[in-house]
C-alpha cells in the first residue's frame, strides 16, 4: 500500500484529489493532507511517505520553493497544476511527474505506475547498499568504504597513497595513479581511515604510513613510494616520529 501526502492550498482541489486516490485504487491511500505548506514541511521533515502530490500555485510558498526547502527528499514528488506551462520546470525540479487539473483518471493511473517503479528501484538500491556495508563491516579483513558519485567504493589500505584537502572537498590518491574526489572535509576522511596505517601529517594531508620511502628531517618532508613529496607540519612532527 502506497502512502501519499497531498499539499494544496485549495481545499476543494485537495478533497477532490484525495477522493480520486482513495477510490481509484487499493494500492494507494492518503496518509495526510495539508493546505498550509509550512505545516506540510514540518510533517515531511519527520516522516517519509511513498509519494507527495504538490500544488504549484500557493500564495505563501509556491511548489518549487517548497521542493527546495525539503530536507528529506527520499520520495517521489508529483506536481499538480492547472497551468500546463509549469510542466517542464516541474520535471527539472526533481518531480517524477505532473498532473493537470482537473486530474484525469488515466493520467493518475500512469502516475501511480511511475511512483511504484520509482519506489521499487530505490528500495532495491538502498537494500543492496545496506547489504554491502554490513558485509564489509563483518569481514575479517575490513576494507575502507567511500561513498562517491552515487556509488560505494571499497578499497584496501594498501591501495591508498594519501589524501589531500581542498576546502570542503578531499582527493584520495591511489597507488595505481587514480584520483577520487570526495565531498567530504579531510577531517571526515580521516575518521574513515584506520589509525594504524594512516596519519594526518599536515592540515592538508593524510598519508599512508606504509607508503613512506624517505623522511627529509631538515626539509620537513616525506617522500612516498610514488615519489610524491608531502610536507610535515611542525605541530605534527613529534607525533609523526612517534608513529614511525
Amino acid at each position: 500500500m502506497l502512502e501519499a501526502i497531498i499539499v494544496d492550498d485549495e481545499i476543494k482541489a485537495l478533497q477532490s484529489l484525495s477522493w480520486e486516490l482513495t477510490n481509484f485504487s487499493k494500492e494507494i491511500k492518503v496518509s495526510a493532507s495539508f493546505t498550509d505548506p509550512f505545516e506540510a514541511l514540518e510533517y515531511l521533515n519527520k516522516n517519509t511517505p511513498d509519494c507527495l502530490f504538490l500544488d504549484i500555485e500557493m500564495p505563501t510558498m509556491d511548489g518549487f520553493q517548497f521542493i527546495q526547502k525539503l530536507t528529506n527528499k527520499n520520495f517521489p514528488v508529483v506536481i499538480t497544476t492547472a497551468y500546463n506551462q509549469y510542466a517542464i520546470k516541474a520535471l527539472k525540479n526533481e518531480a517524477i511527474d505532473y498532473l493537470l487539473k482537473p486530474i484525469d483518471t488515466d493520467d493518475l493511473k500512469e502516475t501511480i505506475v511511475k511512483i511504484k517503479k520509482f519506489n521499487a528501484k530505490n528500495y532495491t538500491s538502498e537494500r543492496l547498499e545496506r547489504i554491502l556495508l554490513n558485509f564489509n563491516a563483518n569481514t575479517h579483513h575490513k576494507k575502507i568504504t567511500f561513498n562517491t558519485d552515487g556509488k560505494l567504493l571499497f578499497l584496501e589500505s594498501d591501495e591508498i597513497l594519501y589524501a589531500e584537502s581542498d576546502g570542503n572537498y578531499s582527493t584520495i590518491f591511489l597507488a595505481d595513479g587514480q584520483k577520487i574526489l570526495l565531498t567530504k572535509k579531510l577531517k571526515e576522511v580521516n575518521e574513515l581511515l584506520p589509525d594504524d596505517s594512516f596519519f594526518r601529517i599536515h592540515n592538508s594531508y593524510i598519508i599512508n604510513l606504509h607508503k613512506i620511502k624517505e623522511f627529509l628531517k631538515t626539509d620537513g618532508y616525506v617522500i612516498l613510494s610514488s615519489n610524491h613529496k608531502i610536507p610535515v607540519s611542525r605541530q605534527k612532527k613529534s607525533d609523526f616520529l612517534d608513529m614511525i
